[in-house]
């Protein structure tokens, strides 16, 4: 991957389900997604499972992606992370890393 193409700007949506709710799920995932460099927010569902949307460079993305999927928070338990409507956009729609309530 060249430089140019990791700094294309991308929008994904996602969705993780297993214990990802009362276990810092949100909090992690904003403090995580700062640290990248990334916009977007993080929010329960009334279903259990955690929900938002990443934007930033692809590479930090795909990071985040990875720690979505794989990592999470120390007590969370993630049996699968879904992402879908992924494209490539101009700019951020957002100027920070939101938890919405």
């Amino acid at each position: 991957m060249s430089m140019a193409e990791g700094d294309t700007l991308i929008s994904v949506d996602y969705e993780i389900f297993g214990k990802v709710q009362g276990v810092f799920f949100r909090k992690y995932t904003q403090a995580e997604g700062k640290k990248l460099g990334l916009v977007g927010w993080v929010q329960n569902t009334d279903k259990g499972t955690v929900q938002g949307q990443l934007q930033g460079p692809i590479s930090k993305v795909r990071h985040m992606q990875e720690w979505l999927e794989k990592k999470g928070s120390p007590k969370s338990h993630i049996d699968r992370a879904n992402f879908n409507n992924e494209k490539v956009i101009l700019k951020l729609d957002y100027s920070d890393f939101q938890i919405v309530k």
